[in-house]
């Protein structure tokens, strides 16, 4: 679907896809294949959980909601994502891609 797909389309809205959890090596936004920081193990696959695309509107409350079922669990997505995210969790940005902890 082209950046201007939604011009043709009769109004049919269309459901966005969830990003499926990436097998084999990881990527960053880019594609880039990227490895674990030196001296950091890569963290097991069990504990990894999801990867999830910040999209507009999004907030940690909202994205709990959808994947959890109780938008309180913000928590721990955030403290999952501390280094993506930065210092304050009200402020989530389009296109960050990041880890839902299995709970």
């Amino acid at each position: 679907m082209g950046l201007f797909d939604f011009l043709s389309d009769k109004g049919e809205k269309k459901p966005v896809q969830p990003t499926q959890p990436q097998t084999g090596s990881a990527s960053d936004f880019f594609g880039n294949k990227t490895q674990p920081a030196a001296g950091q193990p890569a963290a097991p696959a069990a504990t990894q959980g999801e990867s999830y695309t910040v999209v507009s509107g999004d907030s940690l409350s909202k994205i709990a909601k959808r994947h959890y079922g109780d938008a309180a669990k913000w928590h721990q997505i955030y403290d999952a994502n501390k280094s993506t995210i930065g210092s304050n969790p009200d402020h989530i940005e389009v296109g960050q891609v990041l880890q839902l902890p299995k709970l």
